[in-house]
């Protein structure tokens, strides 16, 4: 029997069915768990839900006076509860990258803690608790259909420590964008971003001083690293997880249309679209991101680089839908215009793809640092174009991502 109680109500030896709020509301990846630690009732009672799902079957009852009969309700109704709550909250309404980008770092911050807990009781033999993980790829996919600008472009700011668990958040956002752009039905949609979300599971079985190591790998490492996507496709079947895009994508992203990748040395057609979809998405993410043994390409410079392995590597149309779907200069790329000042990327226009909204930073001219002027380059009255895309490092200018980052927080 379940007993929805207030928060105040909870104490030790209950087990938590579920909690009557939005994940993004309470600290726990687990909706589902045997309170038994003083510091995690403590998490509940500070959290924002105010109430929560006890199971009385399998812990502790609530003390009479707290627990009104119309509060008792079986699991059917409770999950038919919760969707009628998450119905009313959920939002896909379209947004400004501004808007969204709140939300989207709260996304990014819980998905993130969630990834995290869910990848290291992988390391400790436990199963994956696949409506946790339903829940974290509904809500990045919920924030990509309002505005993908803004956890996209989060998401690839990510350090090298974080980069296991923030890659799989960010190839969930762009697995979405690029279904959507393709023009794929919602199922489909959030089919891809599940499967993205969970694309890199087998790197649990990967030990972790390889995972991070600064240098080159031996042939002895890098044939472990090479074993993740079966090991990860082992986990999702022993997890009961049988969904078939995220069993393909997980198996199958390392896969070339030259038949030389891995495991299975697939080639042209016998690599289906949605593990092609992974493996762009896979890729940009892993070159855009700084690493242990080198730092991430800018994301103009990085399309730019992957253009070179269409039809070896990547998939032609699948990789031109991605460019679309990001904007031919992605969020963060640094520009050089036509009035002589590099200017950053801090959002996409509706115009456009060639006419993002930039914020100016640095004179070529004067060589120095200039007032920051946002300028939208699809605006009628603006006579200004990109020349090209320029390379941060060349020009050394520091705080680039604070500046983009600052501007739509603006």
């Amino acid at each position: 029997m379940l007993k929805k109680i207030a928060v105040q109500d909870v104490r030790l030896g209950m087990y938590i069915h579920a909690f009557a709020g939005s994940w993004l509301d309470h600290p726990f990846w687990r909706s589902k768990f045997l309170l038994e630690d003083p510091a995690d009732l403590q998490l509940v009672r500070q959290s924002a839900v105010r109430e929560v799902w006890i199971d009385v079957s399998k812990g502790a009852d609530a003390a009479a006076e707290a627990m009104p009969v119309a509060q008792v309700a079986s699991a059917e109704q409770v999950e038919e509860a919760l969707r009628q709550d998450r119905a009313v909250e959920r939002s896909l309404e379209p947004t400004s990258t501004a808007s969204e980008l709140m939300r989207a770092a709260a996304i990014c911050k819980s998905a993130k803690h969630a990834i995290t807990s869910m990848f290291t009781d992988a390391r400790m033999g436990k199963a994956i608790d696949q409506a946790v993980a339903r829940q974290v790829a509904e809500d990045i996919a919920d924030s990509v259909i309002r505005n993908g600008n803004a956890l996209i472009s989060l998401a690839r700011l990510k350090t090298a420590d974080d980069y296991t668990y923030m890659h799989s958040v960010a190839v969930c956002a762009l697995m979405v964008a690029l279904a959507r752009r393709l023009g794929l039905p919602d199922e489909e949609v959030r089919a891809a971003g599940f499967a993205g979300l969970l694309h890199d599971l087998g790197k649990m079985d990967v030990p972790l001083e390889v995972l991070n190591k600064p240098g080159r790998l031996t042939d002895e490492e890098f044939e472990l690293v090479r074993q993740h996507p079966a090991k990860g496709h082992e986990r999702l079947l022993a997890a009961g997880i049988h969904h078939e895009q995220a069993l393909e994508v997980c198996l199958h992203h390392h896969e070339k249309l030259d038949g030389t990748g891995y495991p299975h040395r697939l080639a042209g057609p016998q690599v289906s679209l949605m593990a092609r979809m992974g493996a762009v998405c896979d890729v940009y993410d892993a070159i855009t991101s700084n690493r242990p043994y080198k730092a991430g390409w800018d994301p103009a410079e990085s399309l730019a680089r992957m253009a070179q392995w269409v039809n070896s590597h990547l998939d032609g149309r699948v990789f031109q839908a991605f460019v679309r779907s990001l904007g031919v200069y992605p969020v963060g790329s640094l520009v050089l215009l036509s009035n002589g000042k590099l200017a950053v990327v801090v959002d996409q226009s509706r115009g456009s793809l060639l006419k993002p909204i930039v914020k100016t930073v640095f004179s070529v001219n004067s060589y120095e640092r200039v007032v920051p002027e946002l300028i939208d380059l699809s605006s009628p009255s603006c006579r200004h174009t990109i020349v090209k895309r320029e390379d941060p490092a060349k020009w050394r200018i520091s705080g680039l991502d604070e500046i983009w980052a600052g501007s739509l927080a603006a």
